[in-house]
């Protein structure tokens, strides 16, 4: 078997139980109470074999599992990704959702060094090689969200790409400054904000580098400078530059707790 078809599977599956993860959620909130906490009984000779105890699952939970595994068979359905692309972004997005829930930073400074890092990474795997762009343009995975190109030849990928790093990793960060708004809480500038508004920033100047050079773009290139300069002006202008670069995750809640 091709391992990039077996990887394409494994994230696949994987994606399908983010979906059912992230929107859980999601229908509580559009559906009656009911739906929350309604369980359906497992029979019990399956309910010992899986160690079930209590032998019942959530609806909600098998109903956004179903949507799941809908949305991977639908992926592999045998047709052109230009009528699947919604589906292959709406797997990336679950996956992307599901990171940023269960990784954390712990700290300014560790991520600081995250994004510079990866920085040099994308630049040079992006304008030192034609690596990345081979992935991103040969391996069909949901890793990536893909967009509709304006212009499409027959030797041309018919998307503009972003990957899925290029979302998580400086959404790790994004969300990191909203612990940093809870406990610090700066009377000028939100920092959540701020960092909110220059990914932003960062995307729309990537992708327009891109459309005026035709050319691959690493997007951490004006992400991380993006995120990480306007958290540091964010905490000069609230006369918080100091607490903001030596603060820990971890020792804040430490904090809390006691």
């Amino acid at each position: 078997i091709d391992p990039t078809v077996l990887y394409a599977i494994l994230v696949t599956l994987f994606g399908a139980l983010a979906i059912s993860d992230v929107t859980v959620p999601i229908l509580r909130n559009f559906l009656p109470e009911e739906f929350g906490v309604a369980e359906i009984e497992v029979p019990e000779g399956i309910a010992k074999k899986i160690d079930l105890n209590p032998p019942t699952l959530p609806v909600d939970g098998l109903v956004t599992l179903g949507l799941g595994l809908l949305c991977t068979a639908v992926y592999w359905a045998p047709v052109a990704m230009t009528q699947k692309f919604l589906i292959s972004n709406a797997i990336a997005w679950a996956l992307a959702m599901t990171s940023l829930g269960a990784i954390s930073l712990g700290s300014f400074q560790t991520g600081a060094i995250l994004l510079l890092g990866l920085f040099c990474y994308d630049i040079f795997w992006v304008f030192g090689t034609d690596v990345m762009m081979t992935v991103a343009t040969k391996v069909e995975a949901p890793i990536k969200f893909l967009y509709t190109a304006p212009t499409v030849t027959e030797d041309k990928y018919p998307f503009s790409v972003l990957g899925l790093g290029d979302v998580v990793i400086p959404g790790l960060f994004v969300r990191f400054m909203s612990k940093v708004d809870e406990v610090l809480k700066p009377g000028v500038v939100s920092y959540f904000n701020a960092a909110t508004a220059a990914y932003a920033v960062g995307l729309i100047i990537c992708f327009g580098v891109n459309e005026i050079t035709h050319s691959g773009q690493p997007a951490l290139l004006y992400l991380d400078p993006a995120c990480v300069g306007t958290a540091l002006a964010c905490g000069a202008v609230n006369g918080q530059l100091q607490e903001v670069w030596n603060f820990e995750e971890e020792n804040e809640e430490e904090e809390e707790l006691a």
